[in-house]
């Protein structure tokens, strides 16, 4: 089983360790693309400053996170599990359960990422900012770019595993299942399930989603929850004491989606 992250908007403006080395990194054959991307970054971010904050979708208050972009080459890193922070981080605790097992969480965890593509919890990378739903000159918008290079070799990835998707939309659109590795990827939605006027509505949230997938990431990360399929994965989630529905898929061949349900 893999689980799907996306990365944070916020990350840690500093690192400590060495300088990086795109060797290092999960799927290092994704070099090539990683330098364009890099490339053309550090050509934006050189540029006049107003276009790159346009372009980035960057306030006057963040300018500090172009020379974080034009430094990434060079800047001390640190750990993907301490680079990203947030609610989603904050409840998944990714730097506590790497170093209690750093072998299974390496093995569980992928984070998707507008200028890597996607990297493993131990990568260690230097502080960025840059979104997935961003179109960077000349590259274009970056779910398609990431989507021709990683289709390959995510594919060959996370063959015959089961993919559990707490993807947003943006970094959902660099990589898209297809086929079987549809039918073996869960989509998890998050609902909120209230009382109003004696009726009981449910609704699609999204602050609270960020901390409930992370909550189930840990959850499946902690207690090594090994489901090969989307109904060993509802079965494992119930008996860890969330309440989960796992609608039909749309139709064959495509991904399914499973609501966890909060409560007031």
């Amino acid at each position: 089983m893999f689980i799907l992250l996306p990365p944070s908007e916020g990350k840690a403006a500093s690192g400590d360790g060495p300088r990086l080395d795109q060797g290092t990194l999960t799927l290092p054959e994704l070099t090539p693309a990683r330098e364009r991307v890099m490339a053309a970054l550090a050509e934006l971010c050189s540029g006049p400053e107003d276009t790159a904050r346009e372009v980035l979708g960057l306030s006057v208050s963040q300018s500090d996170a172009l020379k974080r972009n034009l430094d990434a080459a060079t800047a001390p890193t640190l750990r993907a599990a301490e680079l990203y922070t947030g609610v989603l981080y904050d409840r998944l605790g990714l730097s506590g359960l790497l170093d209690g097992d750093e072998a299974l969480v390496r093995d569980r965890i992928l984070v998707f990422s507008g200028l890597w593509g996607v990297v493993g919890p131990a990568d260690r990378l230097p502080p960025y900012r840059l979104a997935m739903g961003v179109k960077l000159p000349p590259l274009g918008g970056l779910g398609a770019y990431w989507r021709r290079a990683l289709t390959g070799p995510l594919g060959e990835l996370t063959e015959g595993r089961l993919l559990v998707d707490c993807r947003s939309a943006a970094y959902a659109a660099a990589f898209r299942p297809t086929g079987e590795a549809a039918e073996r990827t869960v989509a998890v939605r998050v609902l909120r399930e209230r009382e109003v006027d004696g009726v009981t509505r449910r609704s699609v949230v999204s602050h609270m989603a960020k901390a409930t997938r992370g909550d189930v990431a840990r959850a499946l990360v902690s207690e090594n929850v090994q489901a090969r399929t989307p109904q060993e994965l509802v079965s494992a989630l119930r008996d860890l004491g969330h309440t989960v529905e796992l609608p039909p898929a749309a139709r064959p061949g495509t991904a399914r989606a499973m609501d966890v349900i909060v409560r007031d």
